[in-house]
């Protein structure tokens, strides 16, 4: 009778142990799925920053008019946790600017990321004061869109 006892079912130590590596398996479980959540985040605002940055060079570039200064804005209603700042100054060649394009954010400041490029004025040098006068009004308007953040 004693030997039917012993075959009945699972012994203390047996349960104790087998709670003790699900318990473990669990943990590791949890933890992989915490890191993966928190890379996946950290790419989409990495993606969003580079994209963010690509936009406001592009949008330099599109104005036409190169001017070496440093303007700051934001990106809008859209984009509410990031801002801009952007750096032109001249390059090594008459007419090359080199352009530093910072995202930023808004909050804290951080750096998040930082775009340069070399651009150069298609405008330069003007060769009639004429060029030269339209050149100045783009400028103008190049400075105040910069300032709206446009």
């Amino acid at each position: 009778m004693s030997a039917q006892r012993q075959q009945a079912g699972f012994s203390l130590i047996e349960v104790m142990c087998a709670i003790l590596i699900m318990g473990v398996a669990l943990v590791a479980l949890t933890r992989g799925m915490t890191t993966a959540l928190g890379s996946t985040k950290d790419s989409e605002v990495q993606t969003t920053v580079v994209e963010l940055a690509a936009g406001q060079m592009e949008t330099l570039r599109a104005s036409g008019v190169l001017t070496d200064e440093t303007t700051e804005g934001d990106f809008g209603d859209r984009f509410p946790k990031y801002k801009w700042e952007q750096t032109v100054s001249p390059g090594e060649v008459d007419g090359l600017h080199q352009v530093d394009v910072l995202v930023e954010d808004s909050k804290s400041g951080a750096l998040l990321y930082k775009l340069t490029t070399l651009l150069f004025d298609m405008d330069y040098p003007s060769s009639t004061a004429s060029d030269a006068k339209q050149k100045r009004r783009d400028l103008d308007k190049a400075k105040k869109r910069n300032r709206r953040g446009q």
